[in-house]
C-alpha cells in the first residue's frame, strides 16, 4: 500500500477507534497508552483497547489489546501473520515481549519514547529499557548513551516510526498527515493533562 494512505489509515485508527476508549480509561485514572491490531488485507481494526493498570499493573494499552485478541473466537481471530499492530506510543519492554511472543511480525507507533518521557511525563519505558536491559561493554561501567534501547528490526519483527513516515514522504502529503499529527498532539497531550492531574490515585505501582 502506499505509504501516505497507510499512514492516513493508521491516523485514523487512533483518532476514532483508539482514543475514544483512552479517555474513557484516562477517566478512570489509566494512563494514555493505547494499540489496535488491524488485518493487513484491508486494515480493518480486530480489536482496539487502552491501558487498564487500575485493573492489573500489566495491562499496558498493547498487552490490553493482545489479551483481548486472543480472547476472540478462533473464527473469528486472524492469524498474527496476517495483522497489524499498531500502538499509540512506543511500547516498553513489557510490551516489546508481549508483541514478540505473540508472533506478530510488525508493530507501527505514533509517539517516542522520548515523547513519552518529555511530552507526557512518563519515563519508565526508557528508565527500565535502560536499568534493566543495558549490558556495559566488557570492562566498562556504563553503557554508552547513544546506544539504542532496542533493535528496532529484528529477527521476530520490524518497528515502524509513523512520524518519519511522514517525513519521508512529498511535500504535499507531508504536510497534510503533519497537520493531522499536530491534530493528536493536542488530543494526547489533552488526556495527559487529566492523567497526570489524578495520578496515583489508584495505586499503580509506576504511577
Amino acid at each position: 500500500m502506499d505509504t501516505a494512505l497507510l499512514v492516513s489509515r493508521l491516523l485514523d485508527v487512533i483518532e476514532r477507534d483508539i482514543a475514544p476508549v483512552t479517555r474513557a480509561g484516562v477517566a478512570r485514572g489509566n494512563k494514555l497508552f493505547g494499540a489496535a491490531i488491524l488485518r493487513k488485507s484491508d486494515l480493518s481494526v480486530v480489536v482496539a483497547e487502552t491501558n487498564n493498570e487500575i485493573e492489573n499493573p500489566l495491562w499496558h494499552g498493547e498487552m490490553h489489546a493482545i489479551k483481548r485478541f486472543f480472547e476472540l473466537p478462533t473464527d473469528r481471530r486472524p492469524d498474527v501473520k496476517d495483522c497489524l499492530f499498531l500502538a499509540t506510543h512506543e511500547p516498553c519492554s513489557l510490551c516489546l515481549s508481549g508483541i514478540t511472543w505473540s508472533g506478530f511480525d510488525n508493530f507501527y507507533y505514533l509517539f517516542s519514547h522520548e515523547d513519552s518521557r518529555d511530552a507526557f511525563a512518563i519515563p519508565y519505558d526508557i528508565q527500565i529499557l535502560k536499568a534493566v536491559y543495558a549490558v556495559p561493554d566488557p570492562g566498562k561501567d556504563s553503557v554508552p548513551p547513544d546506544r539504542p534501547l532496542y533493535n528496532r528490526t529484528n529477527r521476530y519483527w520490524a518497528s515502524h516510526n509513523i512520524v518519519q513516515m511522514i517525513a519521508s514522504l512529498d511535500r504535499d502529503n507531508r504536510e497534510a498527515l503533519l497537520g493531522r499529527f499536530d491534530d493528536l498532539n493536542g488530543l494526547y497531550g489533552d488526556l495527559s493533562a487529566t492523567y497526570q492531574k489524578g495520578k496515583g490515585a489508584k495505586g499503580i505501582p509506576l504511577a
